[in-house]
Formats: C-alpha cells, structure tokens, sequence
C-alpha cells in the first residue's frame, strides 16, 4: 500500500464495502477459537482452515497467539489480513511457529504488502476459502471468480498477504 491517496480503482466498481471491521467482541471469539484448535478432534476438523500462529513480539518478546484462516499454496501457508500490529512482527522473513491441530511447525515468513503480490496471492485465498474471502471484502463476478476489483479495494484499505514456508 501506498502513502498518498487511494487512486481509482483500475478494475472497476467494487462489488463490496471493503473488509469486516475488528467487532468489539473479536477478542473474545479469538479465545474460543484458540481453545477448540486445541482439542485434538476438533483442530483437525476446524484446523483445515483454521490455525494458531504463534507470533513473538519485535520489542517485548512476548508470544501471542492469533487464530488466522490459511490457504494451502505451492508447499506454503497463505494467510490474507489487513495490516494489524501482529504482521508487523512478521516482516524482514521472522521465523514464526504456527498449530494446525498437531505439532507447531517453524516457517519464515515473508509479508507482502505490494499490490501486484497482493492482487494475485489474495485470489489463489480468495478462490479456496469464501468465507474468508468475504470476512475481507471480497465478492465474485458472475462467472465465479473473485472480484478484481473487490481485491485491489482491500489492498487500497490496508490488506496484505503473509506467506509462511515451512523448515
């Protein structure tokens, strides 16, 4: 994303409003989801799209531990999201451990915030997840694929796409 203004969409009219707002009770949801991708049954039910990303922190070193929806891609974890203050930990290829439903597996990671890597990385999300397409404010043209436009307006507000590769 760039600093100045956002400049008109080259792709047409967004079929969206942009991405979900955090909700007032995400933090609360957060746990519940962090609690069931635990329990050994359900992380492998919930855990195909769904895992627990263990980031460290830059200054504090604290580890906190953020809920994400992933896309398998290419032998790597995709992971669509606005730029929130836990990818800030994750830029300059970071080593982060990640669970999903078994043992944490190390990745580095690699944050890519330009638009030409966001267009296409947050389609290959977008065409394998809609839910989590739509939690980011991306519908689809009447032939099924994800909304260019819709893509490019979420890269506009802040949208970034995290790409993990496992040791």
């Amino acid at each position: 994303m760039t600093d100045s203004a956002p400049s008109e969409n080259p792709y047409g009219t967004p079929t969206t409003t942009g991405p979900e707002p955090i909700r007032s009770y995400q933090a609360k949801v957060d746990t519940v989801v962090r609690s069931l991708l635990k329990v050994p049954v359900l992380a492998g039910i919930i855990g195909k799209r769904l895992a627990t990303l263990h980031v460290t922190g830059r200054k504090s070193g604290r580890v906190y531990d953020v809920p994400v929806a992933y896309t398998v891609h290419d032998g790597t974890l995709l992971i669509g999201t606005s730029l929130r203050p836990w990818v800030k930990n994750l830029q300059g290829g970071a080593e982060v451990r990640i669970s999903r439903g078994s043992t944490p597996e190390t990745c580095t990671a690699t944050v890519y915030s330009d638009e030409h890597s966001v267009l296409d990385l947050y389609t290959v999300i977008a065409r394998d997840n809609k839910q989590n397409a739509k939690f980011n404010g991306i519908g689809y043209t009447s032939g099924g694929e994800p909304s260019k436009a819709d893509i490019y307006q979420t890269w506009q507000q802040g949208g970034v796409v995290v790409q993990l590769t496992p040791h």
